[in-house]
């Protein structure tokens, strides 16, 4: 079973993008941030068609999110529940696989713009909801997936220059903290239990040649809970979507379970 995760900027813009990706991957489940659409503008049709059943919670110019799902799923929740947050950015599912139940969270983490705005502490008070809203859920489904742009870059090596970026904004040992938290609680991050390229990112930023150079930043991440730990065979991020003409500034990352 594979899932993955794609922030895809722009629903609209890039639906024939992952049209296409999925039918070259065909992942079980796919987490999307950034859908930029209301959910009566979700294209329902065509993904069906390509094979998928979707929930969404969409939501106008900024955020959104989606679960495409090969498999049925089951006691969908938008947003964490007693944040009260006009945003979209959370939606989660119980997958019903063939491998048993899966409940899938998939998120849009607050960027948090800098660490002396407004923004970044709706971003720590966000992520402290975040972490009760997971707990509650591992308690509950113990084959549980984490997925999303979490805008933090958990450590030195997940950033294109760790010293000139220190304590900026994905960079803050605060940011950082939350995303231990989110371990410490026994979620793993997939993609650190395999030996990878060194310089291994999921963004990189349109301007000054980003891509082209690698000037970028791994903050789309999937984490496990324990009992699905023992069956992650790999986990990877397929840069290949982000040399597409007008492509996302994020790649999709993708993790295998046996």
């Amino acid at each position: 079973m594979r899932i993955a995760t794609w922030n895809i900027n722009s629903l609209n813009v890039r639906l024939p993008q992952l049209l296409d990706w999925l039918q070259a991957n065909p992942v079980d489940a796919i987490g999307l941030q950034e859908l930029k659409l209301t959910d009566d503008k979700f294209p329902f049709m065509e993904l069906q068609a390509a094979g998928y059943q979707a929930v969404c919670h969409g939501q106008k110019t900024y955020n959104g999110v989606a679960i495409l799902s090969r498999h049925p799923m089951r006691d969908v929740v938008r947003n964490i529940p007693g944040l009260d947050d006009e945003q979209a950015r959370v939606i989660a599912a119980t997958l019903d696989t063939p491998q048993g139940e899966v409940r899938l969270i998939n998120c849009y983490f607050v960027n948090g713009q800098a660490p002396d705005s407004d923004k970044f502490v709706y971003k720590l008070r966000w992520l402290s909801a975040l972490e009760a809203f997971v707990k509650a859920e591992m308690a509950q489904h113990p084959q549980l997936v984490l997925v999303g742009d979490f805008n933090v870059a958990p450590e030195d090596r997940d950033s294109y220059d760790p010293e000139g970026l220190r304590g900026t904004i994905h960079h803050t040992p605060q940011e950082r903290a939350h995303f231990q938290a989110l371990l410490d609680m026994g979620l793993t991050d997939a993609f650190r239990m395999f030996d990878q390229p060194e310089k291994s990112f999921s963004w990189w930023d349109y301007r000054m040649l980003g891509f082209q150079k690698n000037r970028g930043l791994r903050i789309d991440h999937i984490l496990v809970s324990p009992a699905l730990k023992a069956r992650t065979t790999a986990c990877v991020v397929d840069r290949a979507p982000r040399k597409n003409k007008q492509p996302s500034d994020h790649a999709p990352v993708v993790v295998t379970l046996g």
